[in-house]
């Protein structure tokens, strides 16, 4: 095999945050996948513990590799042919992303992050995620005997729609607020562990997992909603989120995350925390707003189709298959 083949490429292991230099080649990076695919290649959480964010028990690693001599100016990180990273929990299950370089496609640089990974770390307990689920990454699951384990859905509304948004009032005795900086974080976080008490990821957030998003660009109190009964208890939320214009890809607002209590279930709280959510990036003149759901979370999926939410693409998890 020739110098040039990817196979050859020596590839960077790093444990823990990365430093601003390999950061800044992984940004770059995401950013040009993105704008030829449409969808980011790397979850939000696996940033944020790149930028070394505390998020508990996780770990990161990440797997770089470079194309040797291939580009002329290492600055603009274009000479980052792909890379890997993989979060750990403490039960020994890892989840995997992967974003190849555009101009670096159909090399097999893909296959060869898969097999640095498994020489460094090993399969067990490894699952990984495809974002929009390319016909290249599920082949490249395929030939390490991974299948679909699990369905994200990203789901869409144009707000344009002649479809008018039902008129979904707060239950009696519950009021709606906006997120203070500063004086909410401990009760968003309880409330957020006890809305999503068994979702893998949402549920994990730590108080370090929430400020660093608080201090990304696109944080917004004013599109953060909270709903609490007269005691001043929190019953539910839904942080809203708006993504600005890229390249050819319009601005579009996010239902972010919606959450109701267990003791606020059956209320019709969520469906009014997310039309007001809705209507608040409507009236910011936003002409689209996308969300991300469990394909089985029969009930939220249910909900965001009566609200006039169509599926628009899926994400995928892949995991060992017998």
């Amino acid at each position: 095999m020739s110098p040039a083949h990817p196979e050859n490429w020596p590839v960077i292991v790093v444990k823990g945050p990365v430093d601003q230099e390999l950061l800044r080649d992984f940004t770059a990076l995401t950013a040009a996948s993105e704008e030829s695919d449409g969808n980011p290649p790397l979850s939000e959480q696996t940033f944020v513990m790149l930028r070394g964010a505390d998020s508990g028990d996780h770990s990161v690693s990440s797997f770089a590799l470079y194309a040797p001599d291939e580009k002329s100016d290492p600055s603009t990180g274009e000479d980052l042919a792909g890379f890997a990273v993989v979060v750990d929990a403490p039960d020994g299950s890892g989840v995997l992303e992967i974003a190849v370089h555009p101009s670096y496609r159909n090399q097999g640089v893909g296959d060869r992050l898969v097999g640095a990974v498994k020489e460094t770390r090993g399969f067990e307990g490894l699952k990984a995620w495809s974002h929009g689920n390319h016909e290249a990454a599920a082949d490249l699951a395929a030939r390490y005997g991974f299948g679909p384990v699990r369905k994200l859905w990203k789901m869409r509304l144009m707000t344009t729609s002649s479809q008018q948004l039902p008129d979904a009032g707060l239950p009696d005795g519950v009021a709606l607020r906006t997120f203070v900086p500063g004086q909410d974080e401990a009760a968003w976080l309880a409330a957020n562990r006890a809305a999503f008490a068994h979702h893998p990821e949402q549920g994990a957030l730590t108080r370090e997992d929430l400020e660093a998003r608080m201090d990304e660009s696109w944080f917004d109190p004013e599109g953060f909603f909270l709903a609490e009964n007269t005691d001043g208890e929190l019953l539910g939320f839904h942080w809203t989120k708006i993504h600005p214009r890229h390249g050819d890809h319009p601005a579009i607002g996010e239902v972010y995350v919606v959450g109701v209590t267990p003791a606020a279930q059956g209320m019709g709280l969520g469906e009014a925390l997310t039309v007001a959510g809705i209507k608040y990036m409507q009236d910011k003149g936003l002409h689209a707003v996308m969300l991300y759901t469990d394909a089985d979370n029969t009930a939220a999926v249910s909900l965001y189709h009566k609200l006039g939410f169509v599926r628009w693409d899926v994400d995928v998890m892949y995991g060992p298959i017998a």
